[in-house]
């Protein structure tokens, strides 16, 4: 793809920060970003911006002057929303969907007041809106998509606790207990995700396709990838929980060329799962991680483990133990060919690139950073 206008909005992440690597060179690449002065996010280190990258201020729930970057541009890609890894708590459940709601509503808000909008807005969903799946995988076609909490991840000891103590306790005081128990069955990830999906939907833009990309675990050099490897390092790299939990996953490449295929197809709109077409289970996921890495035990982490560890860690037990079985069903039929079809080629390709950036670190690190154009 070269000589295109391509705005990643939230972009200054591990994804969007591939992309900007990844398009930079041929096309003009604009990253809108609540950090004032802007620091890539390497590996959780902090680093130099990317060369040939303008990154302009915003808010992500008001328009101003960051809405002219829309104009002309060929694809708008949003990536904002605070990380879904973290603890599930008031605060953090708030921020999760307002900054998803908000970022989805303002930039259709500049969209729709843009005199030549953006050909393709892409909407960086996530597959995580599936069900719990161990029987069959879920397809844009067929998939099964509930709120029910027993539809998805499987309820933790504490909330069997709660939800024991609001059936039988409940009625000595059933004013405190109203609707306690009706919430506690509701699964908050897939609510998220039905919310986002449909805030995106209601927007009216007759003259930018929308498409909804239902994104899979995504895989590459930073990310997800750190703490998993940090695990494998430490010993602990076996399965997690009963290990059969299916664990969909697709690399960040792919997730760019699918974009600049999206972009190719002009008629082509909706909802579409990013996924590779063979997604393994957990047990099968760590295996081939520590044979990549050349680590060949680890612990396993039993399900007691992972409820206890995520609460000191900070992090919910939902993101490893759900099952999550996507299937990239309408891509597959329309002809999409997936660089990385399996998870070993994944990994091969990730040891290599962290191989070269090793070797690349020091000159990284003098970038002439003067010269770059960073937003206010």
């Amino acid at each position: 793809m070269k000589g295109k206008k391509i705005v990643l909005a939230g972009g200054s992440g591990f994804i969007g920060s591939y992309m900007s690597r990844y398009w930079s060179t041929d096309n003009e690449v604009i990253v809108l970003t609540r950090k004032r002065k802007q620091a890539v996010n390497n590996n959780y280190r902090q680093a130099t911006p990317i060369p040939g990258v303008k990154y302009t201020a915003w808010d992500g729930k008001t328009c101003g002057e960051w809405a002219k970057e829309l104009e002309g541009a060929d694809i708008l890609i949003n990536l904002a929303g605070k990380s879904v890894n973290c603890r599930y708590n008031y605060r953090t459940m708030k921020e999760i969907f307002t900054s998803r709601l908000n970022a989805t509503r303002v930039l259709g808000e500049a969209v729709k007041k843009a005199a030549h909008p953006p050909g393709l807005w892409i909407n960086i969903a996530s597959a995580t809106i599936y069900r719990n799946a161990m029987d069959y995988g879920q397809n844009e076609y067929a998939g099964e998509i509930s709120e029910l909490k027993a539809m998805n991840m499987p309820a933790s000891a504490m909330e069997d606790m709660k939800s024991f103590i609001y059936k039988w306790v409940g009625w000595l005081v059933p004013s405190l207990f109203v609707g306690r128990t009706s919430k506690i069955k509701k699964d908050f990830s897939v609510r998220v995700c039905k919310e986002w999906e449909a805030c995106f939907e209601q927007v009216q833009a007759p003259r930018t396709r929308k498409v909804c990309l239902r994104t899979a675990v995504t895989l590459g050099n930073g990310g997800v990838m750190v703490p998993y490897m940090n695990l494998v390092k430490a010993g602990l790299g076996g399965r997690q929980g009963n290990g059969r939990q299916m664990f969909s996953w697709i690399h960040v490449e792919d997730l760019c060329r699918i974009a600049e295929w999206l972009d190719a197809n002009k008629p082509v709109s909706g909802i579409w799962n990013a996924a590779a077409p063979a997604p393994v289970t957990n047990a099968a996921f760590m295996q081939e991680l520590r044979k990549a890495m050349g680590l060949y035990f680890g612990l396993p982490a039993f399900k007691w483990m992972l409820e206890t560890g995520a609460q000191v860690i900070g992090t919910e037990p939902e993101l490893i133990l759900k099952s999550r079985w996507v299937v990239p069903a309408k891509l597959l039929d329309h002809g999409f060919e997936f660089k990385y079809t399996r998870v070993e080629a994944a990994f091969k390709e990730i040891m290599r690139s962290r191989k070269n950036k090793k070797r690349q670190a020091v000159p990284m690190l003098r970038l002439p950073v003067e010269k770059l154009s960073i937003g206010n």
